[in-house]
């Protein structure tokens, strides 16, 4: 089984927590970035990707965003797109100066909020190798909006004032990122509790909690918009059941794309990190970035 190493590169002048997994021969290997979701960690499911694409000659790297997980930062929980799409940056930056990794071929995966980073970055780094996103968040306002106006309403004054408080440079004010329906969270569709919960392994924890200040981003956000400015190669998953943005979405995205393609599969947002869907959703993701990867095959050969 490939070992998957502790490390570590830094983000604007702070610490971000890292983890490569590399396959087994001699390098360098194509590579995956790992993104993961909103307020999500390392731990919580990532390993079955890492080992997943290392069997299939592919490394990966994946991190924790700064104020989050093992990662620097302060005040903690703090969500920031600008700051975690820096952190893509770094890490893209980080990955391609790996003597294991081969700069020429390195990918994005992105999963669930993720997938809004991945496409953001995806068109701005027409460098990359391909895309892959699953059970995609990619406009935020109609995912809020699947929570209902009254759970809206309710996060407005909580994210007032934690803008008022970080302008003035007052401890943070918080609400927990997934609850159930009724609470003052985030997320508070039905399942999506459970669903985030039923990711974290045995022994490892989650901060449910953020800065309220980020659902002044989450309203303007809308990564679909970005579609045709991906020059990779894009897998898009799409979750037929989709609980926390119009699945159509998803599908658009992938069409309006220049080269994406969408899969579909009969999940909700969770069931497709769990069996027997990932399974299938990974022999999927395997074989598109095995396609355009090139695992196994001499380095400038596949850059031919």
């Amino acid at each position: 089984m490939p070992e998957t190493h502790a490390t570590s590169f830094l983000s604007q002048g702070q610490r971000c927590a890292a983890w490569i997994t590399c396959p087994n021969g001699d390098g360098p290997h194509p590579a995956v970035v790992l993104v993961h979701g909103f307020g999500a960690t390392h731990d919580m499911k990532l390993d079955q990707y890492e080992q997943a694409f290392a069997a299939a000659g592919i490394a990966t790297l994946a991190f924790d965003f700064r104020h989050i997980g093992a990662s620097e930062g302060t005040p903690r929980q703090l969500i920031s797109i600008p700051r975690q799409m820096a952190d893509i940056d770094a890490a893209l930056e980080f990955a391609a100066r790996d003597p294991r990794i081969d700069p020429a071929r390195i990918a994005l995966w992105g999963t669930s909020m993720g997938a809004t980073h991945v496409l953001l970055a995806a068109a701005e780094h027409p460098e990359l190798a391909a895309a892959v996103v699953q059970c995609p968040v990619l406009n935020t306002m109609n995912a809020a909006a699947g929570s209902g106006l009254r759970a809206m309403v309710k996060l407005a004054g909580p994210v007032a004032g934690d803008l008022i408080r970080s302008a003035l440079h007052l401890p943070r004010r918080y609400v927990a990122i997934v609850d159930e329906p009724g609470s003052t969270a985030i997320v508070t569709v039905p399942g999506a509790k459970e669903g985030w919960y039923g990711m974290v392994p045995p022994g490892a924890a989650f901060d449910n909690r953020v800065t309220a200040s980020v659902g002044f981003e989450l309203v303007r956000l809308n990564a679909s918009r970005r579609a045709a400015s991906i020059q990779a190669p894009l897998l898009v998953c799409v979750s037929d059941h989709e609980t926390l943005m119009d699945p159509r979405i998803a599908v658009k995205t992938a069409q309006r794309a220049p080269r994406g393609t969408a899969v579909r599969y009969p999940a909700d947002h969770f069931e497709v990190y769990h069996p027997p869907l990932v399974d299938s959703i990974l022999h999927d993701q395997v074989a598109f970035l095995t396609q355009h990867l090139a695992p196994g095959v001499p380095s400038e050969a596949a850059r031919v």
